[in-house]
């Protein structure tokens, strides 16, 4: 938007053309109001404190560290240690990837069956 000429900014001629008005963005284009976007994150964190997220996230760790102790760090004096503690953080997070995965296909299973035990009584 252009400014309005102050006394301090006479020394410059006005620019001349069509000045163009911001509308607030309606929210099926992403941008909500504030009250929209706290209802948003208040939703995450209700997500986030789920027994089922809390689930998979110890699902995960305990993958993880399962991992990582079966590929095993020893004190060695040569140099591939680095890249032996970075294939086994690699590995860890394949195998907490796989987990959470496995977890969740149990999960949507017994949905499942709940929803075709419902549907037939």
């Amino acid at each position: 938007m252009a400014r309005k000429p102050t006394a301090k900014s006479s020394k410059k001629p006005a620019r001349s053309g069509t000045a163009v008005a911001r509308r607030p963005s309606s929210s099926r284009s992403g941008g909500g109001s504030s009250r929209s976007q706290e209802g948003m994150g208040e939703a995450f964190i209700k997500l986030l404190q789920s027994p089922l997220v809390a689930e998979l996230v110890a699902v995960a760790a305990t993958a993880a560290l399962a991992a990582l102790a079966e590929h095993g760090f020893t004190t060695g004096g040569d140099g591939s240690r680095g890249k032996r503690a970075g294939k086994a953080v690699k590995e860890a997070g394949k195998a907490a990837a796989a987990a959470v995965g496995r977890r969740l296909g149990t999960e949507i299973e017994e949905i499942r069956n709940a929803a075709k035990a419902g549907a037939k009584a």
